[in-house]
């Protein structure tokens, strides 16, 4: 591949996530979050409940702050502290996803509309073509995260 498809991939790259950012701040923002509450809400709504040491682990936050992250969320009534069944002294982060979605739902709808015609207008050849860069770039970027939180 040429150096300037190259450059000018990196250069997508980087203002997609920038731009991603902004409009993610934004969101946040308007529910009432700072930008990193919202998209560490995100981990809870994609994986599920969770202990407090599991999403210390998750997002590279130390148990302090995810103390004070499960507070704030437990005091907008999203998240709930539940204790293990077998367990007392484990407890889990359990998220009220009809809430958070009823929340956060509404701020997204426009992009997810707006997303779903850019996608519409694209053929099923190059919808494969965008689902493999993402996918593949995804893994990428796990990979790196893995390595660098592993040192």
């Amino acid at each position: 591949m040429e150096e300037e498809h190259l450059r000018r991939i990196r250069k997508l790259n980087q203002s997609y996530a920038y731009t991603s950012l902004q409009m993610h701040e934004a969101i946040a923002s308007a529910a009432g979050f700072s930008g990193t509450d919202h998209k560490y809400l995100g981990f809870l709504l994609e994986r599920g409940q969770m202990t407090a040491g599991e999403l210390s682990k998750l997002t590279g936050l130390t148990t302090g702050a995810v103390t004070g992250l499960i507070d704030r969320f437990e005091n907008k009534k999203l998240v709930k502290r539940q204790h293990g069944e077998d367990d007392r002294r484990k407890v889990f982060i359990v998220p009220d996803t009809e809430k958070i979605m009823q929340l956060l739902a509404p701020l997204y709808q426009d992009f997810r509309n707006k997303s779903a015609e850019l996608t519409a207008s694209f053929s099923n050849d190059e919808i494969k073509i965008v689902e493999s860069y993402l996918s593949k770039s995804v893994e990428i970027m796990k990979e790196i995260t893995a390595r660098l939180n592993s040192k």
